[in-house]
């Protein structure tokens, strides 16, 4: 069994007398120390997907069905109580922005020994020792000072540092990764997610890592789940989508890489955007936007086909040309 199963994920907001449905029957899994990339554009489902597994969706938002196995328990039956066992604690998450997550007026020390003691049965200078040493193993230099330091005196690389740290506090089985690197500038992100990388394989630690870069992702992840408009579009181990993508919307982001084009080039866009969610076309979602739709691509929503290593959700599956990388030429 494996250690995360997410199975037929639902998730709906209510609006007035409508209901606009955001997630459309999820469905993945994730084993102790492997690392998932969950890839797409701003809206299409990917943090809701997150927050569902942790129950942080914003209200009205609700899981309307399917399950959350954490461990063979269903994390979307679980109460505040119960679930406080696990979010923060079994299961770690790292938003977007450190500012958001580090309170601005306590200590990063403060806020590090309140985390642990809100979940074991340690005094503070035992939280304290732990919180040192998991500064010092994300590379902040001297961590005992930084322990007496407020946010806004760090860098936001190392404001991120502290959070992977904090992440890492309750030795927690898996991490879920919110765009994790989105403030930081370039050099300062491969730092970021290099030392990610490296945490995960040491501590035996499952990743979720949910992001728009798919440059990311290949570097990171193991397998990759790419979504759109509230569904899995394609999915599969990561190396095997990048270099042979099936799915026209996976092209697409591809194609969109800076590197995918030859200098002086325009870049390459996907045309359109991601629609709302109460507009969402029939049949597939994404054929308003697509270069090989046609009227089939109306009738109905396409399932995931293929084998289990490489799937991917289009009635055209078997006519998408062979990708060709590094410039764009095809």
């Amino acid at each position: 069994m494996a250690l995360l199963e997410v199975k037929d994920l639902q998730v709906e907001f209510p609006l007035g007398r409508k209901t606009l449905q955001a997630l459309y029957g999820i469905d993945f899994a994730l084993d102790k120390g492997e690392r998932l990339g969950i890839v797409g554009e701003s809206g299409a489902g990917k943090s809701v997907a997150a927050f569902s597994i942790l129950n942080l969706l914003s209200k009205p938002g609700r899981i309307s069905g399917g399950e959350i196995l954490f461990e063979g328990r269903d994390l979307s039956k679980l109460n505040d109580k119960e679930m406080r066992t696990i979010r923060g604690n079994r299961i770690s998450m790292i938003f977007q922005d450190p500012m958001m997550t580090l309170n601005p007026v306590l200590t990063i020390g403060t806020q590090m020994v309140e985390c642990l003691k809100a979940h074991r049965d340690i005094s503070s200078a035992e939280a304290r020792e732990i919180a040192i040493s998991k500064l010092r193993e994300v590379m902040i230099p001297s961590p005992e000072n930084r322990m007496d330091s407020y946010p806004h005196e760090l860098s936001g690389g190392m404001r991120q540092r502290v959070v992977i740290a904090i992440a890492l506090l309750t030795d927690p089985s898996i991490i879920i990764a919110d765009e994790p690197t989105t403030a930081l500038d370039v050099t300062i992100q491969a730092e970021i997610m290099a030392l990610m990388l490296e945490l995960c394989k040491t501590n035996n630690v499952g990743l979720i890592l949910i992001t728009h870069d798919l440059a990311v992702v290949s570097q990171v992840t193991e397998r990759i789940m790419v979504m759109y408009a509230g569904r899995v579009v394609e999915e599969g181990y990561t190396q095997e989508v990048i270099k042979n993508p099936r799915h026209p919307y996976t092209r697409g982001l591809l194609k969109a890489l800076p590197q995918e084009n030859r200098p002086g080039q325009r870049l390459n866009q996907i045309p359109g955007s991601m629609p709302a969610l109460d507009a969402i076309p029939a049949g597939c979602a994404f054929n308003p936007r697509c270069e090989f739709a046609d009227g089939d691509c109306v009738k109905a929503v396409p399932d995931l086909v293929g084998e289990q290593g490489h799937r991917a959700a289009c009635v055209h599956v078997d006519r998408i040309p062979a990708f060709v990388g590094a410039g764009g030429a095809e």
